[in-house]
């Protein structure tokens, strides 16, 4: 039971290819932390904004107990940990609020170099090493397949050469880690990035209002993330053409050029970089005085 309290607390890994964006991303939103002497506890100065450094596969079960109000986790591991059956699986107490963007990779069979695979009857009595036990679980029921799960903690690249299992289940991002032990990657369970989830109760006290400031400051900073603001002056005639060779057929915002009735100056927030081909068609098109700018931050 969440207990009722002034201060957010958000969980975040404490070491791994999802902390240092995470921290990034916060900063971005205004954030910033001083750290306790075992840095796992981060308070928060100028937002009652507080940050627990975790481990990864603790961070839906903190969100669960009350602990923190919001994380940031790769799907994957939500997804593992709502993989179960009962009522977590169908009415879920932590939720998905909004994929970030980073932390790219998949969750992939793979098989030594000299196995054969080409349908999932082909992993049939065979021993697969995981750390995602319930999703694995999940591909081969709906697969109707019987293998064996040998359930590891670590260092999964390396059961089939130690003997202990006939492949692996797996994260790949690169695959590179996959080369370097002579494996194969032949099937997708599912696409995962870091997500930012919360508990599907929100906060009734101070609290909701602090989770819906930072809530729209993160939608702000993903937003802009690879945003350009588009700035031109073109002859009115010419206007139409121009805004259809706009990226993303964003609405712009025209302004009138003062002492020159025919003339109009033109600002479009595209959500997308702009290529040099784009701008010059737009030139061609009659746009004079093309600026693409950077965006820092854009709060609706």
């Amino acid at each position: 039971m969440s207990d009722a309290r002034e201060r957010l607390r958000i969980a975040v890994q404490k070491s791994g290819r999802l902390t240092e964006p995470s921290l990034a991303l916060l900063r971005q939103c205004g954030l910033s932390f001083r750290q306790s002497r075992d840095k796992l506890f981060c308070y928060g100065d100028g937002m009652p904004v507080d940050l627990l450094l975790v481990r990864d596969d603790d961070i839906p079960n903190l969100i669960e107990q009350g602990v923190c109000e919001l994380g940031i986790v790769g799907r994957n591991v939500l997804a593992e940990h709502q993989g179960g059956t009962g009522a977590a699986s169908t009415s879920p107490r932590v939720v998905e609020r909004q994929p970030l963007g980073y932390g790219l990779c998949r969750l992939a069979l793979a098989v030594p170099g000299g196995r054969g695979y080409r349908t999932p009857r082909d992993l049939q009595g065979l021993r697969i090493a995981t750390t995602y036990p319930r999703l694995l679980a999940q591909f081969l029921a709906r697969e109707e397949v019987r293998a064996e799960i040998v359930v590891l903690s670590g260092s999964v690249e390396i059961a089939p050469r130690l003997g202990t299992a006939d492949l692996i289940c797996d994260l790949v991002s690169s695959g590179a880690t996959l080369a370097a032990n002579h494996l194969r990657e032949v099937a997708t369970l599912m696409d995962s990035e870091a997500t930012l989830v919360s508990s599907a109760r929100e906060p009734t006290d101070a609290r909701a209002e602090i989770q819906e400031l930072l809530l729209r400051r993160i939608e702000g900073v993903l937003t802009v993330r690879e945003s350009k603001l588009v700035l031109l002056r073109a002859p009115r005639a010419q206007l139409a053409a121009i805004v259809k060779l706009l990226p993303g057929g964003v609405t712009p915002d025209l302004t009138a050029v003062e002492g020159d009735a025919d003339e109009v100056a033109l600002q479009a927030l595209c959500p997308r970089a702009v290529s040099w081909p784009e701008l010059e068609a737009m030139r061609r098109a009659g746009a004079r005085s093309l600026l693409v700018l950077p965006v820092d931050k854009v709060l609706a």
